[in-house]
């Protein structure tokens, strides 16, 4: 379980096939001098295993399911992600609640910049769309953002947009996006829970007519 606040942007200095999938090794000073195997590591909000590492890097596998949902598919050596380590019990939870189960991906569309602060807009999957609300929370490349607007229901093409602080673009990896790079997308759990208990719920009502 993660909160969404990244500890640190990482970078990846080694992909290796591993069956169907990849080993990554990821350079990432501050999660990797104390990680221990098997732990988790959300990497740009795709949380996956730690099998190996030393003071600075760790290795990790990723399966071809991953790289079929998440934009970890377009990853090379020396793109940089973000990292945080799995949230301790008792710690505060400063962002949402972030399983690093990514639902999919996104598309920049567009980015306005501003004297301090920067918005992103970012197509929106049509299955993600009835999942995120204005004002609500989603995990963008595993960070906790607030979503400052969405597209309406009938639109023709779902998107939202997150307005990023000083803050959110130094200590991420979202200050260097641009139009057309793909993001990993996790819409909160609450969301698709409601979503999951109104689909049996029409289900019922449905039969029992």
């Amino acid at each position: 379980m993660f909160t969404g606040i990244i500890e640190e942007i990482g970078e990846i200095t080694a992909i290796a096939p591993s069956g169907d999938g990849w080993r990554l090794t990821v350079r990432a000073p501050k999660a990797a001098h104390d990680a221990v195997h098997g732990e988790s590591i959300a990497v740009s909000g795709v949380c996956l295993t730690v099998v190996g590492s030393t003071t600075d890097t760790f290795d990790a596998d990723v399966m071809k399911q991953t790289l079929d949902v998440s934009a970890l598919a377009t990853a090379s050596i020396g793109t940089k992600i973000n990292i945080e380590k799995a949230m301790p019990v008792g710690a505060r939870l400063g962002g949402h609640i972030v399983q690093g189960h990514v639902d999919g991906t996104g598309v920049v569309i567009d980015v306005r910049p501003g004297a301090e602060w920067s918005v992103l807009r970012v197509s929106l999957p049509a299955d993600l769309a009835p999942l995120v609300v204005d004002k609500g929370s989603i995990s963008v490349d595993g960070t906790s953002l607030t979503v400052s607007a969405v597209s309406a229901a009938t639109a023709d093409e779902a998107w939202f947009e997150i307005s990023l602080i000083p803050e959110t673009l130094a200590a991420t990896t979202l200050g260097s996006r641009i139009v057309g790079d793909h993001v990993n997308l996790e819409t909160d759990i609450l969301a698709r829970h409601v979503e999951r208990l109104l689909a049996f719920r029409a289900v019922s009502e449905g039969g029992s007519r």
